[in-house]
């Protein structure tokens, strides 16, 4: 008998591994960029074209660029692109996120929140303001058509993360864990006012400390990495803003209408706030057209989903979904999302570089 258990054990351990490798065969690699960290990444409907947006930290070329065949090319123009400190309401700072929308209009967030405000924490060489702005890029002609400086922010508390726009209403949705808030904008008036601060769903859980790679996500200083309210969704046809921090499990939803109504009070809004579901560490999301959420999860690096019915899926597992940041979805089937590896940074493993390079985006089919 014992001489069958080796070959039965051997073609099990087959049978697994194959599993697991066709499971990681799904994600395929779009574009690699060297030690050129990416973060936001959106993908636009009607063309399928691709940009990646990339922090203002060292190595530095480009805020934003379009990847065409695979490699970046400054977007909208080099003079955009072009790093300049004294006058920073015409170039890019420090490019946060990017949003497509149906309309063909490209949406950056420019965003360098002072250093009190960072959600990585206090920098003495940053400045105590920060800065804000949100470009409406039209992507037939590749021309900037309007700039929003959210002037009503307190620019020392706020750190404006993520953005999605709902035209039907004129408004721009972003997380703002700074202020442990949503921002709605007005696009017609260009203000905006706050909302859910400092409410039970925008606020990280005190304690919550991120594992991954089986470390804590703890800085030199013994500080745990914290977020509150970060990643955000709008559903297709902008019913339901689904949001949630990162440092606690939740997920969050609201009827846009909650988030329009100017004449409702706090306790009112906060009220219409509905749990969805339990879906682990997450950082960034978004919408398809069939009403799924996609989520990042970290801890076991894959991206999950939750169905209309409420139900949490896999998409797919793979060791290279490192901290998977930001999400576009194409008119080809693919989603498409960024992997920033920030745990792996050596701010958060003592002073050593764990990140596996060369940075990546990857893309995914979409269940059917």
């Amino acid at each position: 008998m014992k001489k069958y258990i080796l070959p039965i054990l051997f073609f099990i351990s087959i049978l697994f591994n194959t599993k697991i490798m066709a499971q990681e065969s799904k994600l395929m690699e779009v574009a690699s960029f060297g030690k050129y960290q990416p973060i936001g990444v959106t993908v636009s409907a009607k063309t399928n074209r691709l940009f990646v947006s990339f922090p203002k930290r060292e190595p530095y070329l480009y805020g934003l660029t379009e990847i065409v065949n695979g490699e970046r090319k400054p977007f909208p123009d080099e003079e955009w692109n072009k790093t300049d400190t004294i006058n920073m309401r015409n170039h890019f700072v420090s490019v946060q996120d990017l949003y497509a929308d149906e309309k063909n209009f490209l949406w950056v967030l420019d965003s360098r929140p002072g250093g009190s405000a960072s959600i990585f924490g206090s920098d003495q060489a940053q400045k105590k303001e920060g800065h804000f702005k949100l470009l409406q890029i039209n992507l037939a002609d590749n021309k900037v058509v309007n700039v929003y400086h959210f002037d009503d922010l307190p620019k020392d508390k706020s750190a404006l993360n993520d953005i999605v726009v709902d035209h039907d209403k004129q408004l721009a949705y972003l997380s703002d864990p700074g202020l442990s808030a949503i921002v709605v904008l007005e696009l017609k008036t260009g203000k905006s006012r706050t909302v859910l601060q400092k409410d039970t769903a925008t606020l990280a859980n005190p304690g919550f400390i991120l594992h991954l790679d089986n470390r804590d996500v703890v800085d030199h200083a013994g500080k745990p990495f914290t977020s509150n309210v970060n990643g955000i969704a709008l559903t297709h046809d902008n019913p339901y803003f689904y949001f949630r921090a990162i440092n606690q499990t939740k997920l969050y939803r609201i009827k846009t209408e909650y988030l329009a109504d100017t004449r409702l009070s706090e306790t009112q809004i906060s009220e219409g706030v509905e749990m969805v579901a339990e879906t682990g560490v997450c950082h960034g999301m978004i919408a398809d057209k069939k009403g799924n959420i996609y989520l990042s999860s970290s801890p076991d690096y894959s991206v999950k989903y939750v169905s209309p019915d409420g139900k949490l899926h896999t998409l797919v597992t793979d060791k290279r979904l490192s901290w998977p940041d930001s999400f576009g979805i194409g008119d080809d089937g693919y989603l498409y999302l960024s992997c920033a590896q920030l745990n792996r940074q050596e701010k958060y493993n003592k002073g050593k570089d764990r990140t596996d390079y060369p940075y990546r985006i990857y893309k995914v089919k979409l269940p059917e």
